[in-house]
């Protein structure tokens, strides 16, 4: 059974790593602000999601661990999609427009 919770923490913590690094990817190829900003905001909230999901399984009825890591997933859930949505509004509200189609070749 221990293998067993092994393998499921691994699968959390790899699933947490790739999306945070897609996501990252996703800051550096993606051409404005905006999609640059929806990538690094989905990408971080489940990423990191996934992550303290991992570490939680690995804590093993450490009871005082285990609510401080809930409580930075609360934290990090209400913190990360807000702070993103400031930067995008302030963005917009500074004029700065989104670019809407291909560029002309």
């Amino acid at each position: 059974m221990e293998g067993f919770w092994f393998v499921l923490t691994s699968v959390f913590l790899i699933s947490g790593a790739f999306l945070i690094f897609t996501g990252a990817v996703g800051v550096l190829r993606f051409p404005d602000f905006y999609t640059r900003m929806h990538a690094s905001s989905l990408t971080d909230t489940m990423g990191s999601g996934l992550i303290l999901t991992g570490c939680l399984l690995l804590a093993d009825h450490e009871w005082l661990v285990m609510a401080k890591l809930v409580m930075i997933f609360l934290f990090l859930l209400l913190t990360g999609p807000t702070a993103n949505h400031a930067l995008v509004k302030a963005a917009l509200h500074s004029g700065l427009k989104p670019k809407l189609g291909a560029e002309p070749s």
